[in-house]
């Protein structure tokens, strides 16, 4: 019983041990679970020295900008998915002339800055507004999370391209197509996900970053200029919005004001939290979904 005992807990210790293992050989395990950690204290920080309703406010935000985020790289996902696929078989099909508009009009969108694509978005979700289409702000932020997933699923689309093109080249393609399988099961089953899931992975990853910072980039240039009917709180709050608030604007200038005064930078962390909690949280993620994209090209070899 005790040498039972005894194997139980030295079992536990090598667990212990592997795991620590691989988090310290994993850099995308590693940042994420920095970006989870530094998440949480900023909101116990916050929690604890931040007025009641900023606090709320900015929880309303975080929760809106990563679900946005979130359903926009579904959007990319599926979109580019959809996409890559239609193309290929448009090329193999009877019509492959019908390609030539199609590239054009991709060409076409990514002649265009995304920002600016995005603004129209804005525009087109400004009109359903004054029209009472979209009432909800859930409703608004699928919208714009529907935009997003738009126009950047061309990089989606790219990346299911050139792992067809990688994989149709081989010898591999032709003996499951010789062994009677269906050329769309193939695709989507033994190249796209059993072979090419890595790739996959790390382009949401990275994705998500993007759509994160055009996301709040958008938010944060339609907070001025916005039509007489519709005014910044009819739409949903995010980090950018927040950001462009008169209080986070004022907290953002304090930045450069202590900056030059040592003695009083703690202040900063009590008096002026909404505006640099936002900043901090746009960058921290930033950073952190780099690393782990990052991380995730070394780890697979990608």
């Amino acid at each position: 019983m005790i040498m039972k005992v005894g194997s139980m807990k030295i079992a536990n210790i090598n667990r212990g041990y592997n795991y620590f293992a691989v988090i310290q050989q994993r850099k995308d395990i590693r940042w994420w679970i920095v970006w989870f950690c530094g998440m949480m204290l900023l909101w116990l920080w916050d929690f604890n020295f931040l007025a009641p309703l900023s606090f709320q406010l900015l929880s309303t935000a975080i929760v809106y900008t990563f679900v946005g985020a979130s359903c926009a790289v579904i959007f990319s996902l599926t979109f580019g998915w959809l996409l890559g696929m239609g193309m290929y078989f448009l090329e193999q099909g009877k019509y492959k002339n019908g390609k030539l508009p199609v590239l054009f009009f991709l060409n076409l969108i990514r002649s265009i800055p995304q920002i600016v694509l995005l603004l129209i978005g804005y525009i087109l979700l400004t009109s359903l507004i004054r029209n009472q289409i979209l009432q909800t702000q859930f409703e608004q932020l699928i919208w714009m999370a529907f935009v997003i997933g738009i126009f950047c699923s061309l990089e989606i689309y790219d990346l299911v391209r050139e792992r067809i093109s990688h994989f149709t080249k081989s010898d591999y393609f032709h003996a499951m197509l010789c062994c009677g399988m269906k050329e769309s099961r193939i695709i989507n089953i033994e190249i796209l996900w059993k072979s090419s899931l890595s790739h996959v992975l790390h382009k949401i990853v990275s994705l998500f970053g993007t759509i994160i910072l055009l996301q709040c980039s958008i938010d944060f240039i339609i907070s001025v200029g916005l039509s007489q009917d519709v005014s910044l709180s009819n739409f949903p709050v995010t980090l950018g919005s927040l950001l462009a608030k008169l209080d986070s604007k004022q907290d953002i200038l304090a930045v450069g004001t202590y900056l030059f005064d040592p003695w009083q930078n703690y202040q900063l962390l009590f008096m002026h939290l909404q505006g640099v909690s936002v900043a901090f949280i746009i960058v921290f993620t930033l950073i952190c979904f780099f690393q782990i994209a990052d991380g995730m090209v070394k780890q697979f070899d990608l």
